[in-house]
């Protein structure tokens, strides 16, 4: 199976963040989704996780920092700093947050994460235009 990034269908378009996201790509070792991600300066995702348990991320990622610079705070407090050329793994119970704009290409376990994307979106809908 094999795809270009700009063939992953847009989920989400806001906030300075455009996420293409392919659920179901590839079931060898469980399902995965694929997705590729562009994110501006200053994106921070913690917002749009209120209300999850722990206001975390609860999927866990696999992926590579196409570019830019991205701060990971895991729910213990600790950080790591992601930057261009780096392969990484976050596991489940993060945040994210944008210093430098980033392009990321990231594989998570599809149901996970797709629960996750729902909970943005539906948090985006409740921000007055």
């Amino acid at each position: 199976m094999h795809a270009t990034t700009t063939d992953l269908p847009v989920k989400m378009n806001a906030l300075g963040a455009v996420a293409r996201h392919q659920g179901e790509f590839g079931t060898a070792y469980g399902t995965l989704a694929a997705e590729h991600l562009v994110l501006a300066t200053g994106v921070d995702v913690a917002p749009l996780l209120a209300g999850l348990d722990d206001g975390l991320c609860f999927a866990a990622h696999w992926g590579y920092v196409v570019r830019g610079v991205v701060v990971v705070t895991y729910g213990d407090g600790s950080t790591e700093r992601c930057t261009a050329g780096e392969v990484v793994h976050w596991p489940a119970g993060h945040t994210v947050r944008v210093e430098e704009e980033a392009e990321l290409v990231m594989f998570s376990p599809a149901a996970e994460h797709l629960a996750v994307m729902n909970h943005m979106l539906g948090v985006l809908a409740t921000i007055p235009a």
